[in-house]
């Protein structure tokens, strides 16, 4: 079983969730990303894993954790096979999530997986000899996702110790803000919960934020929070997760972040989506000096091509 209290080392180990990893550890991969960045940008050629064969496994839509993943793999001169319809597969006709893996094991020498339901990760590593990498287990965890969120703010602030960061939206069923409070916690960030009522952050969430040392203010009124914001890092509603519509409809359409709103926060503050947005961020918002989301997703490439290679054992 790897310990990430043990060693620094990466290669061979899964990443199921944000805690699998040290801050030291955390920090080491943004690092590596930094000189990645030319690479995921086309300006420089890498053979780093030339050879290699990533497995992408997609049980439930993706755009750009899904792309991203492939082309890291690709500007690293490593290859990519998958599927991103299960329908496709013969998951189809039966087969177990278990025996998918086996087979993708067999075939390739990394795994990325996202899988409807929790756990689904944990799972898959232990019936892999390869290394897995969740790319998003239900309303569970999105460590990659963590990862490149905490590179951009690193990237746009400086640093993340002290910085006030403001996590807006659905709280309760989206995976990306379970994984990201714990890792801005561990590196001592000011933490700010607001959702509407009923999406609060789970409660086993909050408890994990405050055992490591930060107490979150929480909150239903963004106007608590928007003046004091650096980061103000927004979700949309997950339809998708709701067992009941009229409930999701309750609650659709909360909130906006919109140029009104962008007058009462600091010239300084910017804007953070995991995407894909709805109506929560007004377009206008694009062309404004806050709009830090697509840049954000760009840094889904060389944190990705970065996480791989240490995992690969191409660099250390």
């Amino acid at each position: 079983m790897y310990s990430p209290l043990i060693t620094m080392k990466f290669r061979g180990m899964d990443l199921v969730s944000i805690r699998d990893l040290t801050v030291p550890q955390m920090n080491r991969i943004m690092d590596v990303a930094e000189g990645m960045v030319p690479i995921a940008k086309g300006e420089k050629v890498s053979k780093l894993l030339d050879g290699k064969i990533l497995a992408t496994l997609f049980y439930e839509p993706s755009t750009r954790t899904k792309l991203s993943f492939e082309s890291a793999m690709m500007r690293l001169g490593g290859r990519v096979i998958g599927f991103s319809d299960p329908k496709s597969s013969s998951v189809a006709k039966g087969e177990t999530l278990a025996d998918t893996i086996r087979m993708a094991d067999a075939y390739s020498d990394l795994i990325v997986l996202r899988y409807r339901n929790e756990g689904a990760a944990r799972l898959a590593a232990d019936f892999s000899e390869v290394p897995v990498i969740n790319a998003g287990d239900g309303a569970g965890q999105h460590p990659t996702q963590t990862l490149l969120d905490l590179f951009t703010i690193r990237e746009e602030m400086g640093e993340i110790n002290g910085k006030n960061i403001a996590l807006l939206g659905d709280l309760k069923y989206g995976r990306t803000v379970h994984s990201l409070s714990e890792a801005l916690a561990m590196f001592g960030a000011k933490l700010s919960f607001v959702s509407p009522r009923g999406l609060e952050m789970p409660a086993e969430t909050v408890e994990n934020v405050e055992k490591i040392g930060t107490k979150p203010l929480i909150t239903n009124c963004l106007d608590d929070v928007i003046a004091d914001a650096d980061i103000l890092y927004v979700t949309r509603i997950q339809k998708e997760r709701f067992a009941d519509l009229a409930e999701y409809k309750k609650v659709a359409g909360s909130f906006q972040v919109n140029t009104e709103l962008l007058e009462k926060a600091k010239k300084s503050m910017r804007v953070m989506h995991p995407l894909p947005r709805v109506t929560e961020i007004d377009p206008e918002v694009d062309s404004t000096p806050h709009a830090l989301y697509f840049r954000q997703a760009f840094n889904g490439v060389p944190v990705r091509m970065a996480l791989m290679a240490l995992i690969m054992g191409a660099t250390e």
